[in-house]
């Protein structure tokens, strides 16, 4: 496809965004909360096959760190790639991954969390993106804990903070958790004597097994869908207040006109529908088994596993 330029292009925008994240207008005056406050797998699900290609070119990009943003993504690359696309999957932080898809450079995202992970960006940016679909209707951002611990609530760690290291070890210092626990949960819950670790998801999951190994308390940023639920002993801990947000859907967007651009693509974009079973059991496999340097492998593994689900996918049966 566009080869150096596009990694060029990439670069100037990473450049941009690191700058001057969340300081641009480009926002449509709507508000994510509200337009994106629920989540529906099955509107707008068709039969994809009586769509035209269109424009065969399509980059998905996938979060930084994010499993399951990496999951989803090489999933639908793949399966846009067996039905006449030429699809690539670019791996972005998340910032530049919003701006990147509202400028064009990057087609789609298959992980923007609503109403309230992710709604600064889709606020900022939603003039110049469109939804393809939500294909989670149950996911949820949390602090997790092992659950041996102490602490059962947020406002727990005001006292129970030194149980913990006074430490909440987070994510990518762009993700929206970390914006939440930064400007709500934090002062909320009266927690300023707590230290945020922003760091990566790879770091936090590394943590996390090293507690687990060692049996010490941890208290982490988390999120549903993630396989560590399955790998780790953990829980999450009670919010009262509601600062990290409620249920959120978790949706495919793209750069505004691509409905028009590729319409078969986006009309199988919003067919995509993952159980938790389904998710998790490719998250699994591109992480436990293939260390997270394989993904096209897991994709095609976990598709021979699940044989009718491109099929089910691109005629719109998946429901």
């Amino acid at each position: 496809m566009r080869g150096p330029r596009l990694l060029a292009a990439v670069l100037t925008v990473s450049a941009l965004v690191l700058g001057a994240c969340g300081t641009g207008g480009g926002g449509s005056g709507n508000d994510a909360a509200t337009e994106f406050a629920s989540c529906s797998v099955t509107a707008g699900v068709a039969d994809a096959r009586n769509e035209p290609v269109g424009n065969e070119d399509v980059i998905i990009a996938a979060f930084v760190g994010w499993d399951e943003s990496a999951a989803s993504a090489y999933l639908m690359g793949r399966i846009l790639a067996d039905n006449g696309y030429n699809a690539q999957v670019k791996t972005l932080d998340i910032g530049v991954a919003f701006s990147a898809t509202a400028d064009g450079i990057v087609n789609a995202l298959t992980d923007v969390w609503l109403p309230t992970t992710h709604r600064s960006y889709i606020d900022q940016y939603r003039a110049r993106m469109e939804p393809l679909g939500c294909w989670y209707d149950h996911g949820r951002s949390t602090i997790a804990v092992n659950s041996s611990s102490p602490a059962r609530s947020i406002a727990d760690l005001a006292t129970m903070g030194s149980d913990y290291g006074n430490t909440i070890v987070g994510i990518e210092p762009g993700a929206g958790e970390t914006k939440l626990i930064q400007n709500s949960v934090i002062p909320e819950y009266g927690l300023e004597k707590l230290t945020l670790r922003s760091t990566s998801t790879a770091e936090m999951l590394a943590a996390l097994e090293q507690a687990h190994t060692d049996r010490t308390n941890i208290a982490v940023v988390m999120w549903r869908p993630n396989w560590a639920y399955a790998a780790f002993d953990i829980r999450d801990l009670e919010d009262p207040k509601g600062t990290m947000g409620g249920q959120e859907g978790l949706w495919n967007f793209a750069t505004k006109g691509f409905t028009d651009r590729s319409p078969r693509a986006a009309q199988m974009f919003t067919n995509l529908i993952l159980s938790d079973e389904n998710i998790a059991g490719l998250e699994e496999l591109m992480v436990r088994k293939y260390g997270r340097a394989d993904p096209e492998a897991a994709v095609s593994e976990w598709l021979t596993a699940h044989p009718d689900f491109e099929d089910r996918l691109v005629s719109g049966t998946l429901t």
